[in-house]
Formats: structure tokens, C-alpha cells, sequence
């Protein structure tokens, strides 16, 4: 049975991150990150969230296409609206695949600040030129107290989500969380 493995939490605990190495370490898997997918939209730049909603339809459909053919996908968003959330979830059901969660979660006030360095260590993985886009929309609905906002709805959400599991996300501990990750789905 093929699965979609959603990873969700707030920005910059390192969805994108984990889902990268996890392609990397199962062949065939799809790595259906959004952000990545909206650069592909003209014009994204400048409507980050326009983006976003033009490129969801497809991506959902891509997803069931994919899990369809028996291959199992992985989605590093952030989704905090239920409904929004059912129709990934629907996307899996419908063709016969098993939906998986996984909450990335720290401390609020450390995924504030992870937000804030993400992209910002040279050492680190090629900057993704979202974040930019994500920093402005952030600061325009905000600042902190959005991104503390977004912790607290993800918090919300998860007793709505019985069969979710949370990682912890340690700040520079990437390669332990992704060894929790992968311990969690057995």
C-alpha cells in the first residue's frame, strides 16, 4: 500500500529539510513540496499566496496520480486548517493509500527563532528562494506573533488529528530527528 507522508509543523522547524534526506534514502519517493512547486507559477514573486492557491489543485492531483501508481509521496507543509488538511488526506484515501502525519514541533518560542536563521547559515543547504517571500508575509501578518500564532494552531489542531505523531525538532539535531522520524514509521 503506498502511503503520503505529510509533514507538518511551523515554518522553518525543517519539513523541507527532512523530506529532501528521506527521498534520498527511499527511491521512488516524491518529495511534493509546494513551496518548491509555486516558483513554478509566473509571477510568484510578487503573490506568494496566489501561488499557492493556483498550484494546489495540481499538487493534490499529482499526489493521488503518483500514490495511485503505488509510489508513496512526501509532503513538507504546513497546514493548519482542517478542511484544508482533509483534502490531502482524501487525495491518499481515494486511490487506496494509507495518509501518514508527523508534527515537527519545538518549543514556541524556539520556532520563532529557528524561522528567523533558517537559510541564513552558508554552510547549510542551497537557500531556497521562498523564504524571502515567507520572511515579507510573515512580517506583513505580524512577525513573531503570527509565527506564534502558527505554532498555536498547529497545537490546536492536533488533538482533531488522533493518529498524528509528534517529532521533536531539536535545533541543529537533524540527523536525531530524522532518525526519529524514521523510527516512528516503523
Amino acid at each position: 500500500m503506498s502511503r503520503l507522508l505529510h509533514l507538518n509543523g511551523p515554518p522553518g522547524i525543517g519539513k523541507s529539510t527532512l523530506a529532501r534526506l528521506y527521498v534520498a534514502d527511499h527511491s521512488g519517493v516524491l518529495n511534493c513540496d509546494i513551496d518548491v512547486l509555486r516558483t513554478l507559477v509566473g509571477g510568484w514573486e510578487s503573490d506568494f499566496g496566489e501561488a499557492g492557491a493556483l498550484i494546489r489543485p495540481a499538487a493534490l492531483a499529482m499526489i493521488e496520480a503518483y500514490l495511485a501508481r503505488g509510489h508513496d509521496v512526501v509532503l513538507p507543509q504546513m497546514l493548519t486548517n482542517p478542511t484544508e488538511l482533509a483534502r490531502f488526506e482524501a487525495s491518499a484515501t481515494a486511490v487506496g493509500a494509507q495518509f501518514v502525519e508527523r508534527f515537527l514541533m519545538d518549543t514556541p518560542a524556539a520556532s520563532v527563532a529557528r524561522f528567523h536563521r533558517r537559510g541564513a547559515d552558508p554552510g547549510a543547504e542551497a537557500h531556497d528562494p521562498w523564504h524571502d517571500q515567507i520572511r515579507v508575509i510573515v512580517a506583513t501578518n505580524g512577525g513573531d506573533e503570527a509565527l506564534t500564532r502558527s505554532h498555536e494552531a498547529l497545537e490546536r489542531l492536533l488533538p482533531q488529528r488522533p493518529a498524528a505523531v509528534v517529532i521533536a525538532s531539536a535545533d541543529g539535531e537533524v540527523a536525531e530527528t530524522y532518525r526519529s522520524l524514521l523510527e516512528s514509521l516503523g
